[in-house]
């Protein structure tokens, strides 16, 4: 969209781009996206809520210290720091304009999250193998939700990461993949918050009852 000026002595238009308009959308886009993460800030919050107020609740059920791998839950923390540590080193390589080493870097993201992913799902299997269902009790049952919950939004980034990949690989880096980068990398680093939550009051405060 163009603003056209028009000076009378010289009879002649100019035509102005409407910068401010693009910037005013970014701007918009940010905006509505910290809205986002402050609502999903809540969502956790009422999950914090619910998993300490039900995480007594055995019903006969396994208690926590008898069913959380600690190690395997540090890998796996281990994993998803990582990946957060590696996207911001490729949020710096946008900025210098490095899209190569950026795509490499947003790829090597991907792998740890979906690494991260793996060793959760091989955690609720193993779980649910030993008779420690959701079912089973409301420990369990807020454990679940909670931990699931947050696996579903690193899924949700994972894919939200791929597709932003194939759109660089096509588009190139423009405003609006910088834009939508941005918003990821705040996503996912939200997430690293999260889980450090989850690992502290879930995993740790768990094994030390």
């Amino acid at each position: 969209m163009t603003i056209q000026l028009v000076n009378k002595d010289a009879q002649r238009v100019y035509h102005q781009p409407e910068a401010e308009e693009h910037y005013h959308s970014g701007g918009a886009t940010m905006l509505g996206f910290w809205i986002y993460l402050m609502s999903d800030a809540l969502i956790f919050a009422s999950l914090f809520a619910v998993y300490g107020t039900l995480s007594r609740n055995y019903a006969g059920g396994p208690p926590p210290q008898h069913l959380f791998e600690l190690p395997l839950v540090a890998l796996n923390t281990g994993f998803l720091l990582a990946s957060s540590i590696v996207l911001s080193i490729g949020m710096q390589a946008m900025a210098a304009g490095r899209t190569a080493t950026m795509w490499r870097l947003l790829a090597v993201t991907g792998v740890l999250g979906a690494a991260f992913l793996c060793v959760e799902l091989y955690e609720f299997s193993s779980l649910i193998a030993e008779g420690a269902t959701p079912q089973r009790s409301a420990f369990l049952s807020a454990f679940f939700t909670l931990v699931g919950t947050h696996g579903l939004h690193v899924l949700f980034g994972l894919i939200w990461l791929v597709t932003l990949l194939v759109q660089i690989a096509q588009r190139g880096l423009n405003e609006d993949n910088k834009r939508r980068l941005m918003c990821l990398s705040m996503f996912w680093h939200f997430l690293d918050i999260i889980w450090i939550g989850v690992f502290t009051v879930v995993y740790l405060f768990g094994a030390l009852r």
